[in-house]
């Protein structure tokens, strides 16, 4: 809409001029809205906008179209008739205009009003709690089980409003009686200046859920100091019925509680129960404590050599040997779940315990799939059997107790949430079957738990023995010197009552003025009926019972939320969920921070490796092992018959030529020798050679398994897998066991080869001759190397290496010289020297000079006749190189009798055959044998964790394992914060 400025000047009717804050501009009038034509010629007094332009004096303006008059005077019929109708016309147009504005104004005021409640809506819905943790809960099958609950039935099952009105007190009396309270007070008798209201540390663990517990507490408070004050009988019997009206309104108060919370117990049952097909076969989504249980297991299993301590809240129960721990921790656990004794050490190892919440009470270990009901007593005595079993195991031998920590998780209805800790109970003498460091032992390990700074410490006392004994309190204090995380629990208070004779001592107690350490708060617990047989239940029952009927709690010596192992369970969760929500983000950051420094080392040291844990880096080296072993069966035959024959031979030679040729060859005789080497094989092959045979195929196995994985070892590969290697292959080696069955039949082969003599061919027999001739050059040469040892260096030696004789030497090179002698003298002298000859020798040397020893002699001639055999034998073997002739043809020459060819032809054939044996012996089935020993072995190494450790180190090692457990821990706690910000 046009607004016209001030002195506007009309130039013409198609144009309008203004001025608005020194600003002149000019606009057509053609481009006007209609409207604002009309008032444009309504008030420049040009009444046809086609006539000529004109100028008109009187300076007109106006600010909107409201500002018009609303009836304007009705022209004469004439010249004026046309500019009536246009002013009609102008009324409807701004009567059409109003009606646009009012629908805009709704239109305006819908949208706005949308989005406001939208808005609101927005926010409420934010200040709503967070239920998706809780999905779970509520299955598939909830609207169908809606529809089969009696609602009907369920209305009758809740109490009437008169049974619940006959609970409420009677207000009346209790007002005459505070009527009568405020009259002592108004009358000047004062309650004191001494009565002790709760302190800090009771106020932080009153929160109750029963607010009529709160005011049962003020008002037992009052009537108890004022019975102290007041000495008139009448007032006391007043006060004294005040209290009892409000003990009784207690006590209905809690009945109806317990059977509110009874029935909530069983709908909640049968909500979350559900068949086979329900939600035990669904993923469901793992709790909040089940989350920080992991963090925890996680830590427990680290390595202690890492600097970073573990100071994530837990609650440690720490007491003397006896005193009720384990107890006080099934009452809270809702199931009897340890192992029990009378009097001895049960608890040898610390047992980490998550309590949670869920729809049936059961328990299971983290690293086991098998679930323990505990509504059966039977799988109560399993749990508590695999317990112990567990503990025993994780002592080592020679000691008491151990560190390693048992984890085991406990749900069920009505649990509080918390991760509690059970420790081996404080002892103050060994006795007789522990380990002399038993006591120091468990002080270490309390100490490890309880001095991280946001532990919670569970302080157990037994309240039937004197206060004095206690040995735990002291040590508590010692860590926790303020008590800013102490909660102190007496237990046997029953047993205490019956006993003492000043019951004050247990007021004493649970004030904190006994005992010099300082606590959170204070507890009195009656956790047994003197029998461990008996069920949680009618423990709890007999508790409540004790504490209703208890003359502590009825003369205000304890407080209502002082007693009962509910109320104890209830302040420990809450301390323990505000120790974790004020600290777990504090140590996300510390990991955070640890990582980060191993990263950056890893970076530096090892910039082109990846990041292998121990486990990874166990697997990498197990299929390398494999591979080697395959590599064993592409060994050709010809290579195994090579290797096999050269060490058999290399075995079983000095057995063959010292016991079987020399003996048969000396006797000089055809048939004598014959005879000789068929008895003296046929002992051997029964007796020693298949024995033989075995051990040299199983060495070379070995022999060629290790040259196989030294190959490996050579070609880039990682040394950090060196001991694990060596290592499988010795425990391989050792579990490995030759097939004895293939004994038998070797011996059979061997003796079927010996018993042959038909040379067949002239390559057979020269093949003969030349193992003989190569075999008795050895011999010779072994020999010489003897008699040079025994003689001492030459004259040659003497003089250009300047080496000189010893004294023994110098006999033994005169008792041979003297004896070369004889051999020249007599060529085919026996294998033996005759008495006479020795005293010959010995008196020749005499005459020298030299003394001799006979036994001297004897051994000196025999490596010289070896020597001379020796030779003789060489000289024979290429007289027989033409003699394959006359033994195909069977002539009998004596200088042609090669029966010494025969028989190394013999042992020759014997070698070939058993060498082939062995060798498919071991292709077909040894391999195959150790191959499977070679997995065993690496299988029972990757379930030792230790066994891993101690084969596979080094910092690189190390440092992987940290990363890994660093990062699986810094997740692991980024998920439980986040959970834990849902939660809030």
């Amino acid at each position: 809409m046009l607004r016209i400025g001030r002195k506007a000047t009309c130039v013409a009717c198609k144009s309008l001029v203004s001025t608005n804050m020194g600003i002149r501009f000019r606009v057509p009038l053609q481009k006007l809205h209609p409207l604002s034509r009309a008032i444009h010629h309504r008030y420049c007094g040009n009444t046809n906008p086609q006539r000529t332009p004109h100028r008109t004096a009187s300076a007109r303006y106006f600010t909107s179209i409201s500002r018009l008059p609303m009836r304007p005077p009705k022209p004469n019929k004439g010249s004026g008739w046309q500019n009536y109708q246009q002013q009609r016309n102008f009324w409807v147009a701004r009567l059409a205009a109003r009606l646009l504005k009012l629908r805009y104004i709704l239109l305006g005021s819908a949208v706005g009003g949308g989005y406001t409640a939208k808005k609101t809506y927005d926010e409420w819905k934010d200040m709503l709690p967070d239920f998706s943790e809780y999905n779970w809960v509520i299955p598939d099958f909830v609207w169908e089980l809606s529809e089969q609950i009696d609602l009907d039935k369920l209305a009758k099952a809740l109490p009437e409003m008169e049974e619940i009105a006959k609970l409420l007190p009677d207000f009346d009396k209790i007002g005459e009686n505070f009527t009568f309270l405020k009259s002592l007070l108004s009358s000047g008798l004062s309650l004191g200046s001494e009565v002790k209201g709760a302190s800090g540390v009771h106020l932080l663990l009153e929160t109750s859920s029963n607010p009529a517990l709160k005011a049962t507490d003020a008002s037992t408070a009052a009537s108890h100091d004022g019975d102290k004050q007041y000495k008139k009988s009448s007032d006391r019997e007043k006060i004294d019925q005040l209290q009892e009206e409000l003990l009784r309104t207690q006590l209905k108060y809690q009945r109806m509680l317990e059977r509110l919370e009874k029935e909530n117990k069983e709908l909640r049952k049968v909500v979350l129960q559900k068949d086979d097909k329900g939600i035990h076969q669904r993923k469901v989504k793992k709790s909040l404590i089940d989350l920080y249980s992991e963090v925890l297991d996680i830590l427990s299993d680290y390595d202690a050599n890492y600097n970073t301590q573990d100071h994530l809240p837990r609650v440690v129960v720490v007491g003397d040997q006896s005193a009720g721990k384990t107890s006080v921790l099934e009452m809270i656990a809702q199931a009897r779940i340890f192992p029990r004794g009378s009097g001895e050490m049960m608890t040898r190892s610390p047992v980490k315990v998550t309590l949670s919440e869920g729809p049936h009470h059961v328990a299971i270990f983290k690293d086991s799939g098998r679930e323990f009901d505990l509504t059966k007593e039977e799988d109560l005595a399993a749990l508590r059997h695999e317990i112990e079993l567990r503990m025993r195991k994780s002592v080592k031998e020679g000691q008491t107790v151990s560190s390693e920590t048992i984890s085991l998780s406990v749900k069920g209805p009505g649990i509080q949430r918390m991760v509690l800790v059970d420790l081996p109970g404080v002892i103050s003498t060994v006795t007789a079957g522990m380990a002399s460091d038993t006591k120091d032992t468990i002080f270490s390990i309390s100490k490890a738990y309880m001095q991280n700074p946001n532990a919670i410490i569970l302080c157990i006392q037994d309240g039937s023995v004197d206060a004095e004994r206690s040995i735990v309190t002291d040590l508590v204090s010692q860590m926790d010197p303020q008590g800013k995380r102490t909660i102190f629990v007496l237990t046997k208070v029953d047993l205490a009552e019956k006993n003492l004779a000043s019951p004050s001592r247990i007021q004493q107690i649970v004030e904190g003025k006994l005992f010099p350490m300082k606590a959170l708060g204070y507890f009195a617990v009656v956790t047994g009926k003197g029998s461990s047989g008996d069920r949680i239940e009618s423990i709890k029952d007999y508790e409540e019972d004790f504490f209703q009927n208890s003359r502590l709690l009825r003369d205000g010596m304890l407080k209502a939320h002082q007693v009962t192992t509910k109320n104890l369970s209830l302040a420990v969760s809450d301390c323990f969920w505000k120790m974790v929500r004020e600290s777990v983000e504090q140590q996300a950051d510390v990991f955070k921070a640890s990582r980060f420094n191993l990263e950056t080392e890893w970076k530096n040291n090892y910039p082109r490796l990846r990041e292998l844990d121990r486990n990874e880096l166990f697997e990498k080296a197990k299929n390398e092992i494999l591979d080697e072993v395959i590599s064993l069966s592409q060994v050709t035959p010809q290579h195994w018959e090579a290797i096999l024959q050269k060490k058999l031979w290399e075995r079983v030679s000095t057995h063959v030529i010292e016991n079987i040729y020399l003996p048969a060859a000396q006797t000089m005789d055809s048939g004598t020798f014959n005879t000789t080497v068929d008895i003296k094989l046929k002992q051997w092959t029964d007796k020693q050679l298949p024995h033989k045979a075995l051990e040299v195929a199983w060495e070379t196995l070995q022999e060629e398994f290790a040259r196989f994985m030294a190959e490996y070892k050579g070609k880039d590969q990682d040394d950090i897998f060196d001991k694990l290697k060596e290592a499988v292959k010795d425990e391989s080696i050792k579990r490995h066991k030759w097939n004895e069955r293939a004994l038998d039949s070797l011996r059979v082969i061997q003796h079927n080869a010996l018993e042959d003599r038909s040379i067949t061919d002239k390559p057979q027999w020269d093949a003969a001759i030349q193992f003989m001739e190569e075999t008795l050059q050895s011999r010779l040469r072994d020999t010489e190397s003897v008699i040079k040892d025994m003689v001492g260096p030459d004259w040659k030696q003497r003089w250009l290496n300047w080496k000189n004789r010893t004294p023994d030497q110098h006999i033994r090179n005169e008792t041979k010289n003297e004896l070369d002698r004889l051999l020249k003298l007599h060529d085919d002298h026996t294998a033996y020297l005759a008495n006479d000859e020795v005293t010959t020798v010995r008196k020749n040397l005499e005459g020298r000079g030299v003394e001799v020893d006979p036994v001297l002699i004897k051994d000196t001639w025999h490596q010289l006749y070896r020597r001379h055999f020796l030779h003789k034998a060489l000289s024979h073997c290429n007289l027989c190189k033409r003699g394959f002739y006359y033994y195909q043809r069977h002539f009998v020459d004596s200088e042609l009798e090669c029966n010494d060819v025969v028989l190394f032809w013999r042992i020759q054939r014997m070698l070939i055959i058993t060498a082939n044996t062995l060798r498919q012996q071991l292709t077909n089935t040894e391999v195959r044998r150790l191959e499977k020993n070679v997995k065993e072995v690496l299988d029972d190494f990757g379930e030792d964790t230790e066994k891993k450790t101690q084969l596979i180190t080094g910092r690189r090692v190390q440092l992987a394992e940290d990363l890994k457990k660093v990062r699986e821990i810094q997740e692991k706690l980024e998920a439980f914060i986040e959970a834990l910000h849902k939660e809030k």
